[in-house]
């Protein structure tokens, strides 16, 4: 066998190894994607009274929080309060940087994984180094949609 057989022979051997690999990789995600419970599609679009849906009641039970980087203005945070059971939205961006905060329903807290300023439900700093508070958002309930008023 002269070395330009060899080559192509090499060749040939590592697509055919690697294969097996990559029709694995595109099964199990197919698998999962089809496992996994779609979100309800709704339309996001901004009402003429200037609210737009972002979420329902469902997954909000289900997820305990809804997030929107994309379909808003700006982006925002919906949970229910622990304390009141009312649903509630916020800019989820720090005013430190401008991170994302994350709810922590346990901790009772919004809290920034960057810097690690803290807020407390209600939106108010109480860790440091936030200058303001998040701006909270209007909203409301209709039916099954959570509807909120970004601008």
């Amino acid at each position: 066998m002269n070395r330009r057989e060899f080559m192509s022979w090499v060749g040939v051997g590592m697509f055919a190894s690697s294969l097996p690999v990559v029709l694995a990789a595109c099964n199990s995600s197919n698998e999962s994607a089809s496992t996994q419970k779609t979100e309800t599609k709704i339309d996001t679009s901004i009402r003429e009274d200037g609210f737009q849906a972002l979420g329902t009641i469902e997954d909000l039970e289900e997820k305990g929080v809804i997030t929107d980087k994309k379909n808003a203005a700006k982006s925002v945070l919906i949970f229910r309060h622990p304390d009141t059971g009312e649903i509630v939205a916020f800019d989820s961006m720090c005013t430190h940087q401008g991170c994302s905060v994350e709810f922590k329903a346990e901790e009772k807290l919004l809290v920034c994984p960057c810097h690690s300023s803290k807020y407390d439900l209600n939106g108010r700093v109480v860790a440091k180094p936030a200058p303001k508070p998040l701006t909270p958002f209007e909203i409301k309930q209709e039916d099954n949609l959570l509807l909120v008023k970004v601008i």
